[in-house]
């Protein structure tokens, strides 16, 4: 089996990249390419890092198999994005603040912040009933699936106005399909474990169990992804929708261009090299010829609109965002509220909470400050085989 590593798109020159992210990522990327169902290559984006069984910002195709945990637990998480017709010359930070404040009374933001009532939209309620017979399905999940629906999770989930350099103000979102992704990525993790070493399969780690997409099991893991990939792009249309309602509350005059909302952690059936393929993007973009695409920066930096190039050797993908070279528990420890605040100097933002659980539990929660990831502006550098950049926001 071939294993091509881009020295190019993975090394990128960054202050302080973590070693120790680095060396798992590597490593992680090894054991996927000594996949027995792992077609041709690994490909790892600029933004790449280690995350549980595959890096994030790793790109896989596997022949008639699916691995769950190249999907992720996040199932459908992505990107939306909107130009506005407010010149950014024409906006202030009072309005900013205004907006920021009449979002966050339409939108929960936050890990385990919901909706206190069911949103039936366009009768969820009864789609979820569908999956009643799965073992993954409870009231709880039900009730959860249905409250969470136009909700913002949490970690590096954002809501983000944002100046570009065409003299548009553009707002953009970053969510995903909430607690219901996650329950059927374990679930469906489990099974696949059981199977493989029912089978005595020869994978190289037992994080990256599989699930063979002529199985029950493997055919169930692909509908309930791809009805988890379905929510988390209804919730993100959901919450631009009051996004841009808010905005236009505060800018009446606004007016909206097409939306864009795409997503960077699914499997799906695509032809590559020749063979029809299940490509994985797990924190990575599609970026096939003239494709739209965003490619945000961390809290506080850069984003990208961007078009594909649709490079092969890519299995025509991108990066997701900038990638970290901090953990999270790792930033929040080493990393200060007065250098985050002075790197965060002249933009509307919430102020750094504390973490309410956790070995880092009383202190201030810096994951996600612009220290802790890399320089995206090295990232869309290190890519420009597989992306044009568009607008730089």
């Amino acid at each position: 089996m071939e294993w091509i590593k881009d020295e190019k798109n993975f090394n990128v020159p960054v202050k302080s990249w973590g070693k120790a992210i680095e060396d798992g990522a590597m490593a992680q990327a090894a054991d996927l390419a000594k996949h027995p169902v792992v077609f041709r290559h690994v490909a790892l984006m600029p933004d790449c890092h280690q995350g549980y069984g595959m890096p994030i910002g790793g790109v896989i195709a596997c022949t008639n198999a699916v691995i769950p945990n190249a999907v992720g637990v996040d199932i459908g998480c992505g990107m939306g994005a909107v130009r506005t017709s407010i010149d950014v010359s024409d906006t202030t930070r009072e309005q900013l603040r205004e907006v920021v404040k009449k979002v966050k009374e339409k939108v929960p933001c936050g890990e385990g912040r919901a909706h206190k009532k069911v949103q039936d939209q366009d009768g969820f309620g009864d789609i979820i009933d569908f999956y009643s017979d799965r073992k993954w399905f409870s009231e709880h999940v039900r009730d959860l699936a249905c409250r969470n629906l136009g909700t913002l999770g949490g970690g590096n989930h954002f809501i983000e106005i944002q100046a570009g350099d065409d003299n548009h103000v553009w707002l953009m979102i970053h969510s995903g399909s909430r607690h219901l992704g996650n329950v059927i990525a374990r679930f469906y993790n489990g099974r696949a474990l059981e199977l493989n070493r029912k089978w005595h399969s020869n994978i190289p780690n037992k994080d990256l169990a599989f699930l063979p997409v002529n199985t029950q099991e493997g055919q169930d893991y692909i509908k309930d992804m791809n009805f988890a990939h379905d929510y988390a792009k209804e919730n993100r249309r959901i919450i631009m929708d009051s996004f841009m309602a808010a905005f236009q509350s505060v800018c009446e005059e606004a007016e909206f261009g097409d939306q864009v909302n795409i997503h960077h952690n699914y499997a799906a059936l695509e032809s590559h090299f020749d063979k029809d393929v299940w490509v994985h993007r797990k924190g990575a973009t599609s970026a096939k010829q003239d494709e739209t695409g965003i490619i945000p920066g961390s809290m506080g930096t850069s984003s990208y609109i961007v078009k594909g190039l649709g490079n092969i050797e890519s299995f025509m993908s991108c990066s997701h965002g900038a990638g970290r070279v901090m953990g999270r528990m790792q930033a929040t420890r080493t990393l200060t509220p007065e250098e985050c605040d002075k790197a965060m100097d002249g933009i509307v933002y919430d102020r750094w909470s504390k973490v309410k659980r956790g070995k880092t539990k009383g202190m201030y929660d810096l994951s996600e400050a612009p220290q802790a990831y890399k320089n995206i502006d090295a990232v869309i550098e290190a890519e420009q085989d597989l992306i044009q950049p568009i607008v730089k926001l």
